[in-house]
């Protein structure tokens, strides 16, 4: 079952042991986005006006290597770049809004699926990025499946500069503004997989990707 489908189903049940209607009524939702444009924001730290460096500042403090072109048209001779540098496999999977690129003529093999077992390179986009952090916001969804960002051993993500927020809170307020409803995951990526659990010694690819590396594309 989809689980946007179980979600609402589980909420749908919770509601009606409180005797109300399966789904939120139009005063309901009104009273809910009432509420989130009246809260007051949290103290935050203040940020440089220039988030694009901040992000690439940060990032490269979580081990994201980041790279940075002029133009989409220029991220697959990037990525060609990056992959030949570390010995990495030219052939990857990639998300199907990545379609339009020339990869082929950058000399890479690229197929638009879901990763499986062997793949050893994913190439994604990202809905935004946060520079606070140096985070890579996904959104999942038909064509940007959260699995090319996961399961490869390489994570090679193409970061828009005008994407980049300020911090989480303007990432969940840009998501509610563009999409109005969560998907059914939201992966913040700060650099590759790691854990600290033996000896508090940190292992990167733990539960996910040996290496994330970011192409900043400053005229996108």
């Amino acid at each position: 079952m989809d689980t946007s489908i179980a979600r609402r189903n589980i909420l749908a049940r919770i509601r009606a042991a409180q005797g109300r209607e399966p789904e939120p009524s139009a005063a309901e939702r009104d009273a809910a986005a009432d509420y989130l444009a009246r809260h007051p924001a949290g103290p935050r730290p203040e940020l440089p006006t220039d988030l694009c460096a901040r992000f690439i500042d940060e990032a490269r403090k979580m081990a994201t290597t980041v790279d940075t072109v002029q133009t989409l048209a220029d991220v697959p001779a990037a990525a060609h770049r990056y992959l030949s540098e570390h010995g990495l496999p030219l052939q990857a999977i990639a998300w199907q809004t990545l379609l339009d690129l020339q990869w082929a003529d950058a000399g890479l093999t690229v197929e638009f699926r879901k990763p499986k077992d062997n793949d050893v390179v994913g190439l994604t986009g990202c809905f935004c990025a946060t520079a606070e952090t140096g985070t890579l916001v996904l959104l999942s969804g038909p064509e940007t499946y959260a699995s090319a960002g996961l399961l490869p051993e390489t994570h090679i993500a193409i970061v828009p500069a005008s994407r980049i927020v300020a911090g989480h809170e303007d990432a969940f307020a840009l998501i509610r503004q563009e999409r109005g409803e969560l998907p059914r995951a939201v992966n913040f990526v700060s650099g590759p997989s790691r854990t600290g659990d033996i000896e508090q010694t940190i292992v990167l690819g733990a539960h996910g990707p040996y290496r994330v590396h970011a192409i900043v594309v400053q005229g996108a």
